[in-house]
């Protein structure tokens, strides 16, 4: 089916930022679907030249289940930041430059200041995205 809109895909924004920086090999933190569909991972390799990593299979398991039991009930533990931060570190042991935070409840969990592997909070980037291109549409006019 084809749209007459425009469409900012949310990876393709993401991927402009992690250009940006020279990255070629990030992380992935999301929903089960998220980390393991290839809508995202293989559009970012394909389209942009950038490696996906995902968590193992425990790890995705407890990310989903936290997910559910806890971020989307509104409940940020510190346990559960723990448990995210030392995934993001076996991540970044595996060589990845970065971390997309793609699920919207991440970044209220953790933030740049809880670490020093780069974050790339999907959100912001593809509002800021929107943003970008309704300002230049404007303009345009």
């Amino acid at each position: 089916m084809k749209i007459s809109i425009p469409l900012i895909h949310i990876a393709d924004a993401t991927a402009s930022k992690i250009k940006e920086n020279n990255f070629q090999k990030v992380g992935l933190l999301g929903t089960k679907p998220t980390m393991e569909m290839p809508f995202y991972k293989n559009r970012l390799k394909e389209k942009h030249g950038i490696d996906v990593i995902v968590p193992s299979e425990t790890e995705r398991e407890y990310i989903q289940k936290t997910f559910f039991d806890e971020l989307f009930q509104g409940k940020f533990t510190t346990e559960a930041k723990k448990q995210f931060l030392g995934i993001m570190d076996r991540l970044a042991s595996q060589g990845v430059e970065g971390i997309i935070l793609g699920c919207t409840e991440i970044p209220l969990l953790i933030n740049q200041r809880d670490t020093a592997i780069p974050l790339f909070d999907t959100l912001e980037i593809h509002a800021k995205a929107a943003v970008a291109f309704a300002l230049s549409t404007e303009k345009s006019k």
